[in-house]
């Protein structure tokens, strides 16, 4: 059994761990310590060994904490953004922000509606860098491998920081050249149609489809809307898309007004034990702000 370490934590090797568990990886801990990477290991293997557990598992997409490192990292959240910002008051150097943020949402919201904001986010903050996961779900935020999140869905996880900022609406689409060849006028029923894969869970939307398509008129499934939205781009049928994802690309046409019942709530979401990080804050806000009036959202 390992025993307790005897001496205080040595605060100069827990800036590098810090760096690497904000950073995600061994080079982006050393670029803004602007030390060599074996200094960085170096310093990190002290660490553990002082405090006789390991901090990080080495994975291809870099290094991930722990149950040890995840929890030193919950005791330090937040550490390194007040140590610099009193170092900012003290020397009056520039109080912009920098960094690493690492954001995760979903496709659809990713291609749909958020990638002019992080890119008026990274003007406004030129020191910050994004790592941008997409996925569906809420665990990226709640396993700590995410600072900020966009998501949409019914409610939000009562164990994490949300603010809605407005809904998602459905809408019938074709792209223009399916419309040049069948024409406008030609009934639901008659359409060729393209339809989400049955393993992705969208119930209204199934229901929706049931209702108004017929199985032989459906041409294909597709495991996720983006890809649903190219296959409609391309001709091969009409569709029940997401609006934003519709107006992101030009060679989509909406084919009429929302579907009521098929929208969508959209959330911006933060882990508690960030709200004390100025980068995921600056970062939440700006979302919360920028989307709660975005007209690609439906306010109501």
């Amino acid at each position: 059994m390992t025993s307790p370490p005897t001496s205080r934590l040595d605060w100069s090797a827990v800036q590098f761990f810090v760096a690497v568990a904000e950073t995600g990886s061994i080079a982006g801990a050393a670029r803004r310590l602007r030390v060599n990477h074996s200094t960085v290991l170096r310093r990190v293997a002290q660490l553990e060994d002082h405090l006789g557990c390991r901090l990080f598992d080495r994975l291809p997409g870099g290094y991930v904490l722990t149950a040890s490192g995840n929890s030193l990292a919950q005791h330090l959240a937040g550490v390194s953004d007040q140590v610099e910002s009193v170092h900012r008051q003290l020397t009056g150097l520039d109080p912009s922000l920098e960094g690493t943020l690492r954001v995760t949402s979903s496709d659809v919201v990713v291609e749909g509606l958020l990638m002019p904001l992080l890119a008026e986010f990274r003007r406004r903050h030129p020191g910050v860098t994004l790592q941008l996961v997409t996925s569906y779900g809420f665990a990226a935020l709640t396993r700590r491998e995410a600072d900020v999140a966009v998501r949409g869905a019914d409610r939000a996880p009562h164990d994490l920081v949300a603010q809605r900022v407005g809904h998602i609406e459905t809408v019938l689409c074709a792209s223009k050249r399916y419309l040049a060849r069948v024409g406008t006028d030609t009934p639901l029923a008659e359409h060729r149609w393209i339809t989400l894969d049955e393993s992705i869970a969208f119930p209204m939307l199934d229901a929706w489809i049931r209702k108004h398509v017929s199985r032989e008129r459906i041409v294909l499934r597709v495991d996720s809307l983006v890809g649903a939205a190219d296959a409609v781009a391309a001709g091969l049928g009409i569709g029940m898309l997401p609006r934003p994802l519709v107006a992101a690309r030009r060679d989509l046409v909406q084919l009429g007004q929302p579907e009521p019942g098929l929208e969508k709530p959209i959330w911006v979401l933060v882990h508690p034990q960030m709200q004390r990080n100025a980068r995921a804050q600056a970062l939440f806000r700006f979302l919360c702000e920028s989307l709660s009036t975005d007209p690609r959202l439906a306010h109501a």
